[in-house]
């Protein structure tokens, strides 16, 4: 089994969509391939499936407009952690002092609801780690290495036409368009010339 990026992509887009049947106002996954490679020192660098469902809690709160984490994305406050709770996330009893609720796991009833799912995507994220790992020329490092920071933690300069720029998440700004109030057009990150 050949896993290239697009194919694991496509499996990540299938577990989002998995996701979504059980939680509905979870917004589209717009770049799958943005998680691949990603990593966050707060969340753990490790995709997997209790990962994603760790960025779905994100997700949601950003449709519902609850703000969940602060200290620039790194500390996962009481908001986060009663999202992970309506998921299937379980969570040690006290914050960790830097990165607080992050640290949550799949609770049994989860494991149980997205057993296949889990299986589909640990055969997907293994084969994608086999097919990548024995040729690190050519492996697929994700968005974070094209743009030259070490993982989706990282924020990188994204630019919109009239010339202003915000830092961001890749991965972030891969969810949805954020919208510049000066030119009411989308930031966008350029492309590095000679990334790999």
């Amino acid at each position: 089994m050949s896993t290239t990026p697009p194919v694991l992509a496509a499996e990540l887009a299938q577990a989002w969509a998995d996701i979504q049947r059980h939680h509905p106002e979870l917004p589209s996954l717009a770049a799958p391939e943005s998680l691949i490679g990603e990593s966050s020192s707060a969340c753990g660098a490790e995709l997997s499936f209790e990962r994603l469902l760790h960025e779905a809690v994100h997700g949601i709160a950003a449709a519902r407009g609850v703000r969940d984490t602060s200290r620039a994305g790194r500390y996962h406050n009481r908001r986060f952690l009663a999202i992970a709770e309506e998921l299937g996330l379980d969570h040690p009893e006290e914050p960790h002092p830097s990165s607080g609720f992050s640290l949550v796991t799949l609770n049994p009833e989860a494991r149980k609801r997205y057993r296949a799912t889990i299986e589909r995507l640990k055969s997907a994220l293994k084969a994608h780690t086999a097919a990548t790992s024995h040729d690190t020329a050519r492996s697929f490092r994700g968005p974070a290495a094209r743009h030259g920071s070490s993982g989706g933690g990282v924020r990188v300069k994204a630019v919109c036409d009239c010339g202003r720029n915000v830092r961001v998440v890749p991965s972030v700004l891969a969810q949805a368009p954020i919208v510049c109030g000066g030119c009411g057009k989308p930031f966008r990150i350029p492309e590095v010339v000679g990334a790999a």
